[in-house]
């Protein structure tokens, strides 16, 4: 398949997996191996592509973003709110820092054991899905400083490149008292210092080694994430509220097992 095709491919499948709690990263390095893409430059691909997803929520929730950002100086509950991102975005600084080298080089490349996360975190979304609890938080944007820690110490668990961070963000604002809804969404925000801190981390490293072939597909990958990315996030919060999170749990264990199946057959 030309590289292109690969492009858009992958572009797409992050798009249409970085918001939702399934594993964007497990799914473009079970596709990544699928394709025969062994190229470490591919590795970077991926994580580089993401901030295109980023972008669309940055698109989407530009007036409200923009709106805080205007109140900051005399607003309370603004300041308030871009602290919260801050507190939960600042354990996954730290995590990402001390453990970069040995997540990428170490757990990025064994898909056995991506296939089995992909299990046994749709079993641990079928079972929240199924929890009974009266939750205390309904505002992403008002969530207080201790439950927004806690999430921010659950997404450090998307470290390992097979954990979902919406997945491991969502679980920890439901535990912490949110509802699914604001848990969803408040797992948007904080995808968006995130990921630009791992997009520019990465592309920092590497700036020597991207060529101008690379940087065309990643720009087209970029593009079809975006646009995929766009589309998740606009329905994606209703159908939370409305449907929950097991068929995403479902969704995993298809994959995983189907993934199991196909390396033991290879």
């Amino acid at each position: 398949m030309a590289d292109w095709l690969n492009a858009v491919l992958l572009g797409l499948i992050e798009g249409l997996t970085e918001f939702i709690p399934v594993s964007s990263t497990g799914h473009l390095l079970l596709a990544k191996q699928a394709l025969g893409l062994t190229d470490p430059s591919w590795d970077t691909f991926i994580v580089l592509i993401q901030l295109g997803a980023i972008l669309a929520v940055v698109a989407l929730y530009f007036k409200r973003l923009w709106d805080v950002v205007m109140r900051l100086p005399s607003d309370p509950a603004a300041r308030r709110f871009a602290l919260s991102v801050l507190v939960a975005f600042l354990p996954a600084v730290v995590a990402g820092l001390a453990l970069h080298d040995f997540i990428k080089k170490v757990l990025f490349n064994d898909p056995t054991l991506i296939c089995w996360s992909l299990i046994i975190g749709g079993v641990v979304l079928i079972l929240l899905d199924r929890w009974k609890h009266t939750p205390r938080h309904h505002d992403a944007m008002q969530l207080p400083l201790r439950t927004s820690l806690g999430v921010g110490v659950f997404q450090c668990l998307a470290m390992i490149p097979r954990v979902s961070r919406s997945g491991a963000t969502i679980f920890g604002g439901v535990v912490m008292g949110a509802d699914k809804r604001a848990a969803t969404e408040f797992s948007f925000f904080l995808a968006i210092p995130t990921m630009v801190a791992a997009f520019v981390l990465d592309a920092w490293e590497n700036r020597h080694a991207l060529t101008g072939a690379q940087v065309d597909l990643i720009a087209i990958g970029f593009v079809v994430s975006f646009l995929s990315g766009l589309v998740v996030v606009k329905v994606l919060l209703d159908f939370v509220a409305k449907r929950g999170l097991s068929p995403f749990g479902w969704w995993r264990i298809a994959v995983g097992v189907l993934g199991l199946v196909l390396l033991r057959m290879a």
